[in-house]
């Protein structure tokens, strides 16, 4: 196992020396302490390595992550696991807007809260969030799954393409081109696997949540549909 401390040591070093592992890298444990808000730490990682991050992290933490797991055991910054590809990201606290924002793959589990624009232009990540989201979640949502056990700010969805939302809690509005649609056995089926991967199986049930999804009417320009462009 290998101990970084960044009170003692740059932040760029750290990165460096974790984009210099190999797939099969021996070094396949790293404990970083002292993150104190940094913000980029542990960013395009490319390896089957887990990531341990004690304390709270600022923005773009774990960005662009590709194989690698990574636990943050405080509150995360701006943009944490944006644009990741593949792997898995664990806050176990709250996080600040634009969570998964456009990230193609893996998973994202937030433990606590999440800011406005949780999953903006996601494209494939799935997104568990055990407490509730800000405004204008999954706006340009393009795929994959936004799951919340809490409840959802402003306009939600808005301008969304194929992504599925599910929402435990209420919905103070749904944005433009979202609605509320039909949970089939198919979703239940969906939700049930992404519970599980975020450790709740057991815990909450498929049929507490509500699904929504793209009315499917901005796709093409219509003049009729001006007004909600």
């Amino acid at each position: 196992m290998s101990s970084y401390d960044l009170n003692q040591a740059p932040l760029r070093d750290l990165n460096r020396a974790l984009h210099a592992l190999r797939p099969d890298t021996n070094e396949t444990h790293w404990t970083i302490t002292g993150p104190d808000g940094r913000h980029a730490i542990a960013v395009g990682l490319d390896a089957p390595i887990s990531v341990e991050i004690e304390g709270n992290v600022g923005y773009y933490c774990a960005g662009m992550n590709k194989l690698a797991s990574v636990v943050i055991n405080g509150n995360a910054g701006v943009g944490v696991a944006e644009n990741m590809m593949s792997g898995f990201v664990h806050v176990r606290g709250d996080v600040s807007q634009s969570a998964g924002a456009t990230a193609h793959g893996g998973l994202l589990v937030v433990d606590g809260n999440a800011g406005a624009r949780c999953g903006i232009s996601m494209k494939g990540i799935d997104i568990v969030v055990k407490g509730s989201i800000g405004h204008m979640s999954a706006f340009m949502a393009q795929a994959g799954t936004l799951t919340v056990l809490g409840d959802a700010g402003e306009a939600l969805g808005d301008s969304l393409y194929e992504a599925r939302l599910y929402v435990r809690g209420s919905v103070n509005s749904l944005g433009a081109d979202c609605i509320e649609k039909e949970m089939r056995d198919e979703h239940r089926e969906q939700l049930y696997a992404k519970l599980q991967a975020a450790g709740l199986a057991g815990e909450v049930s498929p049929s507490e949540f509500r699904r929504y999804g793209s009315a499917r009417r901005l796709y093409h320009f219509n003049v009729d549909n001006a007004g909600a462009y």
